[in-house]
């Protein structure tokens, strides 16, 4: 003689009383968000391989000639093409079996000084995955996560999303729309910029207003380091970089 157990007749309700209709919607956005998670890591990987830089320089070309023009290897190539098309990042025409970037796509994906560039974001994305284990830590102990402790790739991400939208806006329109800023800083004035991070910033500001002096802090001594590095190498004199909270940076009789 059979038996039913609870757990067997309460499994049984459950199904019963799914919506079908429910169901299938909460599916489909799941697998929609499973394809832009994987995306993410498919523009990562064709920006670093330079495959955007590349297609953009080239132009319209099959997955044959841009493997010869990479140096990586066709097969694989051709599927990350594949995906991208499909994805709307590049575009592909059929007829000549090539692919091609758009103005637009150009825009977003391969022209790093673009206000519409978008690779960085996938970057500090990719960090999420990175620091799982210290985010389930901090889950399991109250403790919080400082920003120093992400991966990397948060850091870089960051620098690269931002800098083209600083590049395009804090010396055009910000600082102009402050009243009394930019006069300030055409006479000369000190400037702190807090949580600075790599400095890209502050080095805008420094390079436009060179009669006044900016001073960049951050709690992340390898974003600090990053950032002198820049200035550095843009040979920007009127900016340094230090390591300092908030509430004990040395810079506090700044004007801005």
């Amino acid at each position: 003689m059979e038996t039913t157990t609870r757990s067997e007749t309460s499994a049984s309700a459950d199904k019963s009383s799914l919506n079908p209709d429910t169901l299938n919607q909460l599916l489909g956005q799941m697998v929609n968000d499973l394809g832009a998670a994987v995306n993410g890591a498919l523009v990562v990987l064709g920006d670093e391989l330079g495959i955007y830089t590349a297609l953009a320089d080239i132009g319209p070309a099959t997955s044959q000639q841009l493997a010869k023009k990479t140096n990586l290897h066709e097969r694989q190539l051709r599927e990350w093409l594949s995906a991208q098309a499909a994805s709307r990042y590049v575009s592909y025409d059929a007829a000549s079996d090539a692919f091609f970037l758009t103005a637009e796509q150009v825009a977003v994906f391969a022209d790093p000084n673009s206000p519409a560039a978008m690779t960085g974001g996938f970057y500090a994305i990719s960090a999420i995955h990175h620091d799982g284990p210290l985010v389930a830590e901090s889950f399991r102990t109250g403790a919080g996560l400082p920003w120093g402790k992400h991966h990397n790739c948060l850091f870089c991400g960051v620098e690269r999303f931002f800098r083209p939208g600083y590049q395009a806006n804090i010396n055009e329109k910000w600082i102009p729309a402050l009243d009394g800023v930019q006069q300030k800083l055409n006479a000369g004035t000190r400037v702190a910029d807090m949580g600075c991070g790599h400095g890209i910033s502050t080095l805008i500001m420094a390079k436009a207003f060179p009669k006044s002096e900016f001073c960049g802090f951050d709690l992340h001594p390898a974003s600090v380091e990053a950032a002198n590095r820049h200035a550095k190498e843009q040979q920007i004199t009127n900016v340094h970089f230090s390591i300092a909270a908030a509430k004990d940076f040395p810079g506090k009789t700044t004007d801005l």
